[in-house]
């Protein structure tokens, strides 16, 4: 991401860089973004599959649909 603006992926998925403030239950966690927004943001399922361990405090990418800006998915840890 460049210049903190929000990008689309080839399949219309809205992605930003964001900072994960808290874990919460469900492997579920609250990523404050770039922009001051907080959504709810779960894992996907390649960082499911490689037991990839997120903290609070990392940078991570996430993938928003269109339709609800509110909920995400991380697909990177920076």
């Amino acid at each position: 991401m460049e210049n903190n603006d929000f990008g689309t992926n080839k399949k219309g998925f809205i992605e930003a860089v964001g900072t994960v403030t808290d874990l919460l239950p469900a492997t579920n966690f609250k990523v404050e973004l770039e922009n001051g927004h907080e959504i709810i943001a779960y894992l996907s399922g390649k960082l499911r599959k490689f037991r990839i361990k997120i903290l609070p405090g990392d940078k991570v990418k996430v993938e928003m649909s269109p339709y609800d800006l509110t909920k995400g998915r991380i697909t990177y840890r920076n």
